[in-house]
């Protein structure tokens, strides 16, 4: 039995699809061609400007086809954002889309060639977390933008290890680009696998979910042909949440996932703040602290296992977590918290005074992120508490003997527990609304006791208490802890010190999972799509004045709506 999940568009028509499939195409193809016009090419000038880029004998054909290729895509992937027509539609066509990026220059970045750097440091004996690759003697050094040339490396120790592998095999930085670019594919394919799995477990229909993950313009320039490890991390990071979901309560299965957790933050720590929640879906059964100790323990043990051992293997110890401090060397008005010190500065020099608000700002922002994290963890330990006291409700009902109608237990109406004589009928349980994620799976033969009907006191009335509980199992445990995850990292997004295009891939996956409306995020992720030129230029460091103060206005906007919503009346409970 699975209870339905979110309302979803009914399937594109063949036209409608067709369109969008080649309109995608053309713009892969087009973005390939402006990376060999103007991409991040090895031998690509640096510190150039948009005025610069045009005024070069290619840079009006560059700007041009980057401009339209960004557009066919971003437009393809909004035109079906409801769902593609089915499952393998959406991964053919996300695999089209990606063929010409497979053979394009590295687009919207140069981080490639740091973690060549990165990676050639290491093979070479020198530690990446003491030194940056410039003091290091890195060979390739002028293909690495400035700012990272004398910063410590901010992965962890198994993206370094891969990186060396690179280096080694690839023999040159041709290849070990081309290599990292098959290291990231891979991490695409393993969350391209794990993503029909999750889709089901979570109850939306998988040809919805794969498109918004999968077919995403980010996807394809910054994680494909600019080879981010990013695609490491989420392919990672849903495998181990795959496996939890799936195996609750195992430990082997769990000592497993947490394991697969760990290589994912020892990849790139952000993946840390998804593990409390996939602690939560480790339990098995009922939601107590107990359950929670035992379950959690087990997934816990791997991750740090998984810790331990790449740490000790590769010889670097924990001094990669002292290098995840120079990743918000940047200061860029696309980081909410960065743009609102922007604005305190600007009106500080209004009146003759330096605030030197950005670090403070950054600082309030990430104490105000770990205080929105437990929020969150919390609210989902408290959804998936509910069950829990809903039974315990339903069985006082049931010791009385008499019907109970209308008892609201954790926002979810049971109806119906009134049955012939003194039997049960079956509760009928409906309009549960947890995280953004209706549950509604408990009713009709889901939640009807077997012969519960005319059995004296109640008979076997707990059997429809158990078919109850199997439907919420089924679908609403695995969707409360996916979108608490995917919240979580929309919030480590938002209030991070720095913000780059391909960070929104994080939360897109799991939102594309568990969310009810999709326009509200993917919006900002089809904007963003715009903000990088094929060279790896950031338009946001050309707008710096009125992108901070637009921001600051998009986020106290925000701020508003959700305080409204917050004090919205909620449903008024039966007496």
């Amino acid at each position: 039995m699975t209870a339905p999940g979110p309302p979803v568009p009914p399937p594109p028509g063949p036209l409608s699809a067709r369109l969008a499939r080649y309109a995608g195409l053309a713009g892969g193809v087009l973005l390939t061609v402006a990376g060999y016009l103007g991409g991040a090419l090895p031998d690509a000038p640096l510190g150039v400007t948009p005025a610069s880029i045009w005024r070069t004998p290619d840079g009006p054909a560059t700007l041009i086809c980057w401009l339209v290729g960004t557009a066919l895509l971003v437009g393809a992937w909004w035109s079906l954002r409801g769902g593609a027509p089915s499952t393998r539609w959406a991964c053919v066509t996300a695999a089209l889309w990606a063929l010409p990026l497979l053979i394009a220059p590295p687009l919207g970045s140069r981080d490639v060639y740091s973690y060549a750097c990165q990676g050639w440091t290491y093979a070479h004996g020198v530690d990446p977390y003491a030194v940056g690759v410039a003091a290091a003697g890195c060979p390739w050094l002028d293909t690495v933008a400035p700012i990272w040339r004398d910063t410590p490396t901010p992965y962890g120790p198994v993206f370094v290890l891969l990186a060396a592998l690179a280096v080694t095999l690839g023999g040159g930085l041709t290849g070990t680009v081309v290599l990292l670019r098959v290291i990231a594919v891979a991490g695409l394919l393993l969350a391209a696998i794990c993503l029909p799995g999750l889709a089901r477990a979570a109850g939306v229909p998988t040809r919805r979910a794969v498109w918004l993950a999968l077919a995403a313009p980010l996807v394809g320039v910054h994680l494909v042909a600019g080879a981010h490890n990013d695609a490491v991390m989420l392919g990672l990071l849903l495998c181990g949440l795959l496996l939890v979901i799936r195996r609750p309560g195992l430990p082997v299965a769990l000592l497993l996932a947490g394991a697969l957790l760990g290589l994912a933050v020892t990849v790139k720590a952000s993946a840390l703040v998804v593990v409390p929640f996939a602690a939560l879906a480790a339990v098995h059964g009922r939601h107590t602290v107990r359950a929670l100790l035992r379950d959690g323990g087990w997934l816990a043990g791997g991750l740090f296992a998984a810790l331990l051992v790449t740490s000790t293997l590769s010889g670097l110890g924990f001094g990669w977590v002292g290098g995840l401090t120079h990743s918000g060397d940047s200061e860029q008005w696309t980081s909410p918290p960065t743009a609102v010190g922007f604005v305190v500065d600007y009106a500080g020099a209004l009146v003759g005074r330096d605030p030197q608000a950005v670090p403070v700002l950054r600082a309030v922002a990430l104490l105000l992120l770990a205080g929105v994290l437990v929020v969150l963890w919390w609210r989902a330990w408290r959804a998936l508490r509910g069950p829990n006291d809903a039974r315990r409700a339903a069985r006082a009902a049931q010791g009385e003997g008499a019907g109970v109608e209308g008892a609201w237990v954790e926002g979810a109406l049971a109806e119906g527990a009134g049955g012939e004589g003194a039997g049960v009928e079956g509760a009928r349980v409906e309009g549960a609304w947890v995280e953004g994620a209706r549950v509604e799976g408990a009713r009709g033969e889901g939640a009807r006791g077997e012969g519960a009907r005319g059995e004296g006191a109640g008979g076997e009335g707990a059997g429809g208490e158990a078919r109850a509980e199997g439907a919420w199992v089924e679908v609403g445990r695995p969707r409360v802890v996916l979108h608490g995850a995917a919240l979580a990292l929309v919030a480590t997004v938002v209030l991070s010190p720095v913000f780059h295009p391909w960070y929104a891939t994080w939360p897109l996956a799991l939102l594309a999972l568990t969310a009810v409306r999709t326009t509200w995020f993917v919006l900002p992720v089809a904007v963003v799509a715009f903000l990088a030129l094929p060279d790896g230029t950031n338009l946001a460091r050309f707008t710096k004045a009125p992108g901070a103060v637009a921001m600051t206005a998009l986020l106290l906007a925000v701020v508003l709506i959700l305080l409204r919503t917050a004090h919205r009346p909620g449903p008024t409970r039966r007496s």
